[in-house]
């Protein structure tokens, strides 16, 4: 609705038209060489403040030498985890835990013999419990020194690696960061970088409309996408070419842009 509206030939604020901010490319690079070395990558932050655009971006520029297996949709099971793994590498996920993980021991070689590398990402790892990560850093121990496991989560994961009881897994880090709230400045740039990536010109959010949704997202990146759409939706409902203040305000009265407070019942 809005590429047609507004005459694109891309959707505005696409998770896969993306580009990275200066910091978020910082961590990319930072991923990248610890994938050529061997790597245990810890990337956490709050929801919404751009570890998933890193994410998407370490699965688009990988090459055709590397090898990207995103490990989600596991309920945080080592079973799930190690059928996702086989799934992977087209290997058949039958007999035991032991015999699978042979399996994958064994294709993880024949990659490295081939010259490839290996990058393991698993999402909302704070939800994983500390045994199946242990688990998991136990297999990928047997593995070539050419694969990089990133945990993508809440920094609630950190805290848990912190016990002593955790300290063989803590002492395996290589790397780690926190994703920061973007200032203002940022966010501006941001939103500037993406209307420039979709075709859309500067003027297509009036500077008020800007301001407030620079203000009203809070340092968040998924609010500011999710705001800014938002608004471009109701300019196509009122048939207007300028993101304004009053169609930035339509969208945040929407309860779930409100504080509690603002809309509980008498």
């Amino acid at each position: 609705m809005i590429r047609s509206y507004f005459g694109l030939e891309s959707n505005p604020f696409s998770l896969k038209a993306v580009s990275l901010l200066p910091h978020q490319q910082e961590v990319f690079d930072i991923l990248e060489v610890h994938s050529q070395q061997g790597g245990l990558c810890l990337l956490l932050g709050e929801p919404g403040t751009g570890k998933t655009v890193i994410k998407e971006s370490v699965k688009s520029h990988a090459d055709k030498r590397t090898t990207v297996i995103p490990v989600a949709r596991t309920l945080h099971t080592y079973t799930n985890t190690l059928k996702i793994l086989c799934q992977a590498f087209n290997i058949d996920f039958s007999g035991t835990h032991f015999s699978c993980e042979k399996r994958l021991i064994e294709q993880a070689v024949s990659l490295k013999r081939m010259g490839n590398r290996l990058i393991i990402i698993i999402d909302d790892a704070h939800l994983m419990e500390m045994q199946t990560l242990r688990r998991i850093r136990l297999l990928l121990e047997d593995f070539p020194k050419n694969h990089n496991l990133i945990l993508v989560g809440q920094p609630e994961l950190l805290h848990s690696m912190n016990l002593r009881i955790n300290d063989d897994i803590k002492s395996r880090v290589t790397y780690s960061t926190i994703m920061k709230r973007l200032n203002p400045d940022q966010m501006h740039d941001f939103i500037l970088s993406q209307m420039d990536s979709a075709g859309l010109g500067h003027n297509t959010f009036s500077e008020d409309a800007l301001s407030l949704i620079v203000r009203s997202a809070d340092g968040i990146l998924r609010r500011t996408r999710n705001l800014c759409i938002g608004s471009l939706l109701e300019a196509v409902r009122a048939q207007k070419k300028t993101v304004d203040i009053d169609l930035v305000n339509r969208v945040l009265i929407q309860p779930h842009w409100r504080d509690e407070y603002d809309y509980k019942p008498a």
